[in-house]
């Protein structure tokens, strides 16, 4: 049912999507939790990454948009190296090896977590693929896209570096 409802939201998008489009959020107080292990068998829960501005993308190999977004993805972490930016890819309910396999094709870098019954995408209301959430560094959903994404567009990588240049409120230290 996922899959008809992306597909027709894709056959609904107007032309082609740019860097640019990326859409305030207006959903959740706090991001859901988010604890799953990566191909390596390492689990990333999303409450150590506390400090960087993440992007979690919810993904599936047999999503022809998702595969064409992720080499955007990895040129934006090759691109974002030495800042505090982190890339979450969670696929929806595919065998370690088909992930596995899918990563060394496309020569993918960052973290492609496992969520293999689909609990994490229900716990963050994700009805399309792919869906993608921009924390900022207190690890509060700002931005969401729905639908593919040029990531390593100029106009994304600002919206990125506004996120990591908003720290948290400091409080003035007595003279």
């Amino acid at each position: 049912m996922k899959c008809v409802l992306g597909f027709l939201l894709l056959l609904y998008l107007p032309g082609p999507v740019t860097a640019g489009e990326l859409n305030p959020y207006h959903g959740f107080d706090e991001a859901p939790a988010l604890s799953l292990q990566d191909l390596g068998h390492r689990v990333h829960s999303l409450a150590e990454y506390r400090g960087r501005v993440v992007l979690v993308n919810f993904w599936a190999s047999w999503c022809g948009p998702c595969v064409i977004e992720m080499p955007s993805m990895q040129r934006l972490q090759k691109a974002m190296t030495g800042k505090p930016f982190s890339i979450l890819a969670v696929n929806v309910a595919e065998s370690r090896v088909k992930v596995w396999n899918f990563a060394a094709k496309l020569g993918i870098e960052f973290p492609l977590l496992l969520d293999r019954d689909g609990q994490a995408a229900s716990d963050w209301q994700v009805d399309v693929y792919p869906s993608s959430f921009l924390l900022d560094r207190q690890g509060r959903i700002q931005y969401v896209a729905y639908g593919a994404r040029k990531w390593d567009g100029a106009e994304m990588i600002r919206t990125i570096d506004g996120l990591l240049g908003k720290s948290q409120t400091v409080t003035p230290q007595a003279e």
